[in-house]
């Protein structure tokens, strides 16, 4: 891809994300009660409306909002510039996928933070009272991103073990 053209996956996929991500949140902030709770899948999956305070798993929740916040802001930022950068410098598709569902997440977390403070969460996975922290469309996107990213340097890694 050439000028422009090496910018509509990422537009695309991110802006898919930030779409999903926003639509989501935007229903379940509208038709849930904060911790309500509705069962999809019997001791595997709810709907669970929480706020998160702090990053994955929790991090930093118990941290003042004077520090929490702009730390959170601050360093999404960073990060969304610093993949726009690196973007700019990759050639294979898969990374560009990888990053591009990575960036939509995290703005999509950020506009939550902008907004609330706090990021909305949902999906809730669970085997019985074994509990996975809950997450949202973001969050898997920036998951899944992470895990292409992965992908792409153990299938780097192993094509120069072949040569």
């Amino acid at each position: 891809m050439v000028g422009k053209n090496r910018y509509i996956l990422l537009i695309a996929i991110a802006g898919l994300v930030l779409i999903l991500d926003q639509l989501t949140k935007l229903y379940i902030v509208s038709s849930f009660s904060l911790y309500e709770s509705v069962t999809v899948f019997k001791n595997f999956f709810h709907i669970t409306y929480i706020r998160n305070p702090g990053a994955a798993f929790g991090i930093f929740a118990g941290s003042a909002v004077s520090f929490r916040i702009p730390f959170f802001l601050t360093l999404s930022f960073v990060a969304i510039v610093g993949m726009l950068f690196f973007y700019k410098t990759v050639t294979e598709k898969l990374l560009r996928i990888a990053i591009s569902l990575i960036l939509g997440g995290a703005v999509g977390n950020m506009i939550d933070r902008a907004r609330f403070g706090e990021v909305i969460d949902f999906i809730d996975v669970h085997w019985y009272d074994h509990h996975w922290p809950a997450f949202n469309v973001a969050d898997s996107a920036i998951t899944i991103g992470v895990g292409l990213l992965i992908l792409d340097m153990v299938l780097k890694e192993k094509k120069k073990k072949e040569i």
